[in-house]
């Protein structure tokens, strides 16, 4: 089997992008119902190290370049845009990780890289949400050496099919922190899936927090809060334009007069 991502190159391997983009073609039905958690589509991504390019060789994975990372994730997005989204939130929470202590890196890392353990990202509260109530959505509060969190994560992908999710709460300072807490966690309580317009799949939910102790508190690198989105986004965003954009072309090979305009879509997302 062909490595995903090498030391020595930019991109992804040919060969091995496209074997996995078939993989998780071939799941997208159940996928769309099921999530990708439960389909096998993250089982093919770890058997595939598209999981291991996004996290550090010291710590399992194999540290792809971003620019192979963004390839692979349009890719992905093309053929299935409900495992490119859980991916890119199973990203988001594997950067939140990579940027804490050494011990935290080391113990989770490795089994995230190899697909033995899933987590999510719920932060949300800190960037978009609820921006509008008069106090934190989810605070945190420091005692006897240990936090404890209380509020809500109102958008957590994959909540119900993951063992840990990395969200960030207020502190009493005016703070944020980013704190690592498994999903069995006495006083976490996940809401039943959202039914949505699309990506259904992606089992998103609420999450409500009553005296939770986090596994893990990590202490964000630097000022400004957590960073949203990113061009993992993009990447996913521009993966589901080109899907769509096969749809186009192959109703132009049937209608002449759409032929100019699939072109002109096409070189718009080229």
């Amino acid at each position: 089997m062909a490595r995903m991502f090498s030391a020595s190159c930019d991109h992804p391997d040919t060969t091995a992008l496209a074997d996995a983009c078939d993989e998780i073609a071939a799941l997208a039905e159940r996928t769309c119902v099921e999530g990708p958690w439960r389909s096998g589509a993250f089982a093919v991504l770890a058997r595939r190290g598209v999981l291991a390019g996004f996290i550090p060789r010291a710590c399992g994975g194999s540290g792809a370049g971003e620019v192979a990372i963004l390839e692979a994730i349009a890719a992905l997005a093309e053929r299935c845009l409900t495992t490119a989204l859980a991916l890119t939130q199973w990203a988001s929470a594997v950067r939140i990780i990579a940027g804490g202590p050494a011990d935290v890196r080391e113990a989770r890392l490795p089994a995230l890289a190899a697909g033995a353990a899933f987590t999510t990202v719920g932060i949300s509260q800190l960037t978009t949400s609820r921006q509008h109530v008069g106090g934190p959505t989810l605070a945190a509060v420091s005692a006897d050496g240990r936090w404890r969190l209380d509020g809500l994560c109102p958008w957590v992908t994959g909540a119900d099919s993951s063992d840990t999710i990395v969200t960030g709460a207020a502190t009493p300072d005016g703070g944020q922190m980013f704190f690592i807490v498994p999903t069995d966690a006495a006083g976490l309580a996940i809401d039943p899936p959202l039914r949505m317009l699309a990506l259904s799949g992606s089992r998103t939910s609420a999450v409500r927090f009553q005296g939770v102790v986090p596994a893990a508190a990590i202490r964000p690198a630097g000022p400004g809060g957590p960073r949203t989105g990113g061009l993992a986004t993009t990447a996913t965003a521009l993966g589901a334009t080109r899907a769509s954009l096969a749809l186009v072309r192959r109703e132009a090979a049937a209608r002449a007069d759409l032929e100019p305009i699939a072109a002109g879509l096409d070189a718009e997302a080229a």
